[in-house]
């Protein structure tokens, strides 16, 4: 990714390292905004008295912090360690070390399908601007096998990023989607449909981090969305609800096939 060179907004959380601790306050660099300096005075240090800012602060020791001002002559921005909670520090820094993740796992795919430096940088910040982050790429990819091509993208770089993703992030759940071609003709037809989608909705539980859920696309097609905590389950679970499904249209003299995305 090509470096940064803008500089962050006020009450933007930012992830910074120190420089050089002084009496009055902190010097720190900005990891994310390279050549940006930043400046805690010593009452955005901590709440309460600071009787030795060595006591909080430390020399290549990382913190986050909020903007809270930039110097008038725009050589620097004035920060706060305070004002930024536990949790919300705790996220940032997650957050911060999520995307370093990333771009070490795309300069990992860009070596193996031979990427140049332009290329690589140029496939990254058009995955950040369509996902976000680019580590929400790469986790948009380990949920869905088609996300990146739903999105737009193309090339065989596609099934290498995939494979990276599932090996290195674990997704907050797996989904896979697929389709149903139901049909029957027997007066009840309409109720055996019914009962055979049921049937595959009530493997959904909140438990185990399991969703089902079937969708009318027009006679005789169907979706049907699973989501699962991880890709065995999710592969185990298409197996076992689509045969159910089969099974129910065709103990009531129906037919039924399923198709994955």
């Amino acid at each position: 990714m090509s470096e940064i060179t803008s500089t962050p907004e006020e009450g933007e959380l930012v992830v910074v390292t120190v420089k050089n601790v002084k009496q009055n306050g902190v010097y720190v660099n900005f990891d994310e905004y390279p050549g940006l300096e930043g400046f805690i005075f010593i009452g955005e240090v901590a709440s309460g008295w600071v009787k030795n800012i060595r006591t909080f602060v430390r020399d290549g020791q990382r913190l986050i912090c909020k903007v809270m001002r930039t110097k008038k002559d725009g050589s620097s921005l004035e920060l706060s360690l305070k004002s930024v909670s536990e949790e919300r520090r705790r996220d940032r820094l997650q957050e911060w070390k999520n995307e370093q993740r990333s771009l070490q796992l795309l300069k990992v795919c860009g070596e193996k399908v031979g990427w140049s430096d332009t290329e690589k940088e140029s496939i990254g910040e058009d995955l950040v601007v369509t996902f976000g982050t680019l580590y929400a790429a790469f986790e948009e990819a380990a949920m869905n096998e088609t996300a990146i091509i739903d999105a737009g993208f193309e090339g065989d770089w596609i099934t290498e990023f995939i494979e990276i993703a599932i090996e290195n992030i674990i997704p907050p759940f797996v989904e896979i989607k697929g389709s149903l071609n139901l049909s029957i003709d027997v007066d009840n037809g309409v109720e055996v449909i019914k009962d055979a989608l049921l049937s595959a909705e009530q493997y959904s539980s909140e438990k185990d981090e399991i969703s089902v859920l079937c969708f009318y696309d027009g006679a005789p097609e169907y979706r049907l969305v699973l989501k699962a905590p991880d890709f065995k389950t999710a592969e185990d679970l298409w197996v076992d609800v689509t045969a159910s499904i089969v099974n129910t249209m065709e103990e009531n003299g129906g037919q039924a096939a399923s198709f994955r995305d």
